[in-house]
């Protein structure tokens, strides 16, 4: 008796060291990880006297909020200055739409290619796979001369455009293979019912459709949001999203340079993907595993 409690000991105390190493090791993971995102906090919130005379991860003698407020409506972008604020809002303005109409899309695509399949519907969906690994510079010239028949050069529609043809191979992929998941004799039930594609689309497929959905939404935001080669290569003046205003306000020198400010400016145009992972990360990860097994 006494050796079994003496092994059940041991086995505890080596449970319990692992643990102690495993979590070590993740909490090392997690600041290193998010030690460039404390230091551009940091950063910001500091005058430029304090950023001379410190250390990038000391804490501001004095908080302050200049660099906010210079970054947001005063910030220099080319050679004149201009708030970063309305490229914020025109981020938006491009982002919003092209996520929604790219996630719809792909959505009925997923369902065609899953559930209204035809002859040929492999293939297709085959080529359309390689959307998905055409890089972004092979598609700049013929997108370009596209826009530029369509008469949507250099604006926020055009961009909107972009994203939606280069977005669409993305979301039918991740619908397609959620949908398979689905049992077809839901559908040929429905069919026999007499209901209609977009009844059985709006009835059946949508409702069970949701982790897949918050899926396309965080990863198309994240994709459109970010997007710096699109923006500055299709969009000018006052169409330019925030990525390519930033780029041009870091870039921008006019005296001294102000690392505060860029700093803020930076931390404005991460903000709204920051929130999206912040309030949704667990139903990304909830949904990429929801189609994963199928019956």
């Amino acid at each position: 008796m006494p050796n079994t409690t003496a092994s059940s000991s041991s086995m505890n105390r080596s449970v319990t060291l692992s643990r102690v190493v495993l979590y070590a090791i993740l909490l090392i993971a997690v600041v290193f990880y998010l030690m460039p995102l404390v230091v551009m906090l940091l950063t910001s919130f500091k005058s430029m006297a304090d950023i001379r005379g410190g250390n990038l991860v000391s804490i501001p003698q004095e908080f302050i909020i200049a660099a906010w407020d210079k970054a947001w409506s005063s910030a220099c972008t080319g050679v004149e200055c201009a708030g970063v604020a309305p490229f914020f809002w025109n981020s938006f303005q491009i982002t919003v739409p092209a996520v929604l109409i790219s996630t719809f899309l792909g959505a009925l695509n997923g369902y065609v290619l899953t559930k209204w399949k035809f002859r040929g519907s492999d293939i297709f969906f085959g080529l359309m796979l390689f959307g998905c690994f055409i890089p972004f510079q092979v598609v700049i010239l013929p997108m370009a001369q596209t826009l530029g028949w369509l008469g949507l050069a250099n604006t926020t529609t055009g961009l909107v455009f972009v994203h939606i043809v280069y977005g669409m191979s993305f979301t039918t992929l991740f619908f397609r293979n959620f949908y398979v998941s689905v049992p077809t004799e839901l559908v040929s039930a429905a069919k026999i019912d007499g209901a209609g594609f977009f009844t059985i689309f709006r009835r059946i497929i949508l409702p069970i459709s949701g982790p897949i959905f918050v899926v396309c939404i965080i990863w198309q935001f994240t994709q459109v949001w970010n997007d710096f080669l699109f923006g500055v290569v299709f969009s000018g003046g006052d169409t330019q999203p925030i990525t390519v205003a930033l780029n041009n306000l870091v870039n921008t020198s006019h005296g001294v340079k102000e690392y505060n400010v860029d700093m803020a400016a930076a931390m404005i145009a991460a903000l709204p993907t920051l929130l999206v992972y912040v309030l949704a990360g667990k139903y990304f990860v909830r949904g990429l595993t929801a189609g994963s097994v199928k019956g």
